[in-house]
């Protein structure tokens, strides 16, 4: 049927009438570059201040919520503890594989930067690193077939970079999930860390928790025993809303002892489902409180410097440092250095601004100037594209690799 004239006239009329900067705001976020290093600085301190926080409550309280009065209580000077922390230092390893090679670094090269790092390892960590040191090379390093620890938390712990330079890119993280995350976890292991990734990455937007919840979920498959997990912490927190107590049990008898939610575990211990339980715990019944978010996530136990690490810092982000109280940031060292690292914290954040700025311009967004020649981040929308689905506990081949002589004579490491 031939449409007549005078109705096309209108509908592009309608096209023309719609202004130009609501088109732009459907396919492009606006971030201006100052508000983003402000946003990205108050995630690093949320983890640092979580991880110091907590540090002496670690691995003390299994199975059980630690008592109110056995919690540390926060003193300005415990912020310098963070320079020693392996919940730092290690993701730090992945910056500066990707400050010096860029995103496009072969995840061998990857692992031959982790194989070479010379701090002490626990965990999946250790066993991903001990396999690349013996020429399994990535992604077998993580395969269960080779590691026993596929579902340990440790790439939950250290893929808070993957969002902080990434900021509305979630793409972004679930890719350095796959390169990153991949020399020492399989499956949940690493979707853990991409969830990690992707709310931070909203964090840089977004307040309201649940949404950025959602957010994270979007970069993991739904079909994962992960997701699941995450789905139930909110709909617990729906339930039960002011007692944070009570969905603490409910963690502890579906995600702690139901053998079900244990394949292919090291233990709920170091479990990533059971922890990154703790870590929404403390974001959801946290209410947007810095002090409560931190010690529910503590108190919850188990990995006690870890959870409070990662869920203020997606917080921490959401707030920005020009907003963090005094107590908080104080006593803060402009120079001392990262242990195993080539960062200071002013180093640390302009490697992020650095590699932000270039992911930026990989996933085609760029750079303009506002009315007062500031510089603005227009981030493109983008659905997000999961990694598939893998099951620890029933993997998929493994691809058979091993590191070269010629790549082997570059792990200088003992």
């Amino acid at each position: 049927m031939r449409v007549p004239s005078m109705a096309i006239r209108f509908a592009v009329l309608l096209m023309l009438l719609v202004p130009v900067s609501r088109l732009e705001a459907q396919e492009f976020r606006r971030l201006p570059v100052q508000q983003y290093r402000d946003k990205m600085k108050a995630g690093w301190i949320g983890q640092i201040a979580g991880v110091c926080w907590g540090a002496s409550t670690e691995g003390k309280f299994q199975d059980r919520v630690i008592p109110e009065d056995q919690m540390p209580k926060w003193e300005p000077k415990m912020i310098n503890d963070a320079f020693g922390q392996d919940d730092l230092y290690v993701e730090m390893t992945f910056l500066r594989t990707l400050e010096e090679y860029g995103y496009d670094v072969p995840i061998r090269q990857a692992g031959i930067d982790f194989a070479n790092s010379r701090y002490p390892l626990w965990c999946a960590n250790n066993a991903g690193r001990t396999n690349l040191r013996n020429g399994i090379a990535p992604p077998d390093s993580s395969h269960p077939k080779f590691n026993r620890c596929p579902n340990d938390i440790d790439y939950q712990i250290e893929a808070d970079y993957s969002g902080l330079i990434a900021p509305g890119l979630p793409n972004v993280a679930v890719a350095l999930g796959e390169k990153f995350g991949r020399l020492m976890n399989y499956g949940d292991g690493v979707y853990a860390g991409q969830f990690m990734g992707g709310m931070y990455s909203e964090a840089f937007f977004e307040k309201d928790v649940e949404k950025i919840i959602e957010a994270g979920l979007r970069c993991i498959p739904k079909e994962c025993q992960y997701a699941e997990m995450v789905r139930d912490l909110v709909k617990w927190h729906r339930e039960e809303p002011k007692d944070w107590q009570k969905t603490w049990q409910l963690i502890e008898k579906k995600y702690c002892k139901d053998k079900e939610y244990l394949k292919a575990s090291n233990g709920p211990g170091i479990d990533c489902k059971s922890n990154g339980a703790y870590v929404l715990l403390g974001f959801l019944y946290g209410e947007g409180d810095l002090d409560r978010t931190i010690i529910i996530s503590c108190r919850a136990g188990k990995d006690s410097d870890c959870n409070p690490s990662s869920s203020g810092g997606i917080l921490f982000t959401t707030i920005g440092f020009s907003n963090l109280p005094d107590r908080i940031t104080k006593d803060l060292s402009e120079t001392r250095i990262f242990d195993h690292t080539a960062y200071s914290f002013p180093a640390l954040i302009d490697v992020c601004e650095k590699l932000a700025r270039q992911a930026l311009a990989r996933q085609g967004g760029r750079v303009e100037k506002d009315a007062n020649g500031e510089d603005v981040f227009l981030i493109p929308v983008r659905p997000v594209k999961p990694s598939k689905l893998e099951l620890s506990w029933a993997p998929g081949p493994i691809e058979g690799s091993r590191f070269s002589e010629a790549e082997m004579a570059k792990i200088t490491a003992p």
